[in-house]
């Protein structure tokens, strides 16, 4: 079940950090070569990110609010992926988050004439992989093991082990993982 939308509020110290982290972000994490993740993730961390060891944030990925971003031990942020994170994102072990995807923590209250600010964590699950292009709305947890197909929009919680695709996102088949090449 999709987690319920909360309402947010950013206080004055939070817009700094998130400016400073802009700066940071464009002179120093941008433009790194690739394989220098220990770099990026000690950025990360410095700006409150919790970075489990091995896991891979590219340098093409956007992330508005580290603080708010969980990436456990050898989980993958692929280039061009933006993250929303006006409320949590965890990515759990071994999961990928493939190239252009977007992350989206927030949203708008459209029954209401002034659009109120709403939020709610996103999880990836562990051995997840979310491929190139994907939409993944406010409250989704993506359940371990499971396959969202390219451009796939999902709205919806993702069932452990399935694959998923399309707009928005319905079942495909089960995943079934084998040893051979």
């Amino acid at each position: 079940m999709t987690r319920p939308l909360q309402p947010t509020a950013y206080s004055f110290g939070h817009k700094l950090g998130r400016i400073a982290w802009g700066v940071v972000w464009f002179i120093f994490y941008r433009p790194t070569p690739r394989n220098l993740y220990a770099w990026r993730r000690l950025l990360l961390r410095l700006f409150g990110a919790k970075i489990g060891p091995g896991a891979k944030p590219c340098s093409g990925a956007r992330i508005w609010a580290p603080w708010g971003l969980t990436m456990e031990e050898g989980s993958t942020l692929g280039d061009y992926v933006d993250c929303y994170t006006q409320a949590p994102i965890i990515l759990r072990a071994h999961c990928t988050v493939s190239q252009y995807s977007f992350l989206c923590t927030g949203t708008h209250d459209y029954h209401r004439l002034d659009l109120p600010h709403r939020a709610a964590p996103i999880e990836i699950g562990a051995h997840a992989w979310v491929t190139a292009d994907v939409f993944i709305g406010p409250g989704v947890t993506v359940g371990e093991g499971a396959v969202v197909g390219v451009r796939a929009s999902v709205f919806d919680d993702v069932e452990p082990w399935t694959v998923v695709a399309g707009t928005p996102a319905k079942f495909i088949k089960k995943r079934e993982i084998t040893d051979q090449p």
